[in-house]
């Protein structure tokens, strides 16, 4: 993007932390895990969705409103499962402490986040659908580190177990 007060193209390169939102064959949506800003690759590398890569995106000129990715630290592919299992006891017992329409968030041991969320009954196969599309999930995915985000569920119980 133009800088402000000069008019000229941004040409600084940014290290990052990137989850791949959308990718075609000519270009890709990359978003900045830590900071959430958004950049469109001016080609695709070689990128598919719901992969995350450490690395540097660099302005593509003249005016550096596309990106071009320049080195690739790590590259990893998230999954997102909708389990065929029940939640776990400890998961029932949270959502049993909560109101509908609460959210409960706890660490794992060792790597990764536990969040119980407590929906009306007839809203829990529309939640899980929410969960798998929301690009948020795969943001916090990244953000902790993990590759595997599980969704177990039961009627008005849906668990999101972020999972190294």
């Amino acid at each position: 993007m133009p800088n402000e007060t000069t008019g000229e193209a941004n040409t600084a390169g940014q290290e990052g932390r990137f989850v791949v939102t959308h990718a075609d064959e000519a270009s890709a949506v990359l978003k900045d895990v830590d900071r959430g800003q958004v950049h469109t690759l001016g080609e695709n590398p070689g990128v598919e969705p719901e992969e995350v890569i450490e690395g540097c995106l660099e302005p593509e000129p003249p005016m550096g409103v596309t990106y071009r990715l320049t080195e690739v630290e790590t590259r990893r592919r998230l999954s997102l499962e909708d389990s065929p299992e029940p939640p776990t006891q400890q998961e029932r017992r949270l959502a049993a402490e909560q109101d509908v329409g609460e959210v409960t968030t706890r660490e794992r041991a060792g790597t990764g986040e536990l969040h119980v969320l407590t929906v009306p009954e007839g809203d829990t196969e529309s939640a899980i659908g929410d969960v798998l599309e929301d690009e948020a999930t795969l943001v916090r995915a990244a953000r902790l580190g993990v590759d595997r985000v599980e969704i177990r569920s039961e009627p008005g119980v849906v668990s999101v177990r972020y999972l190294p």
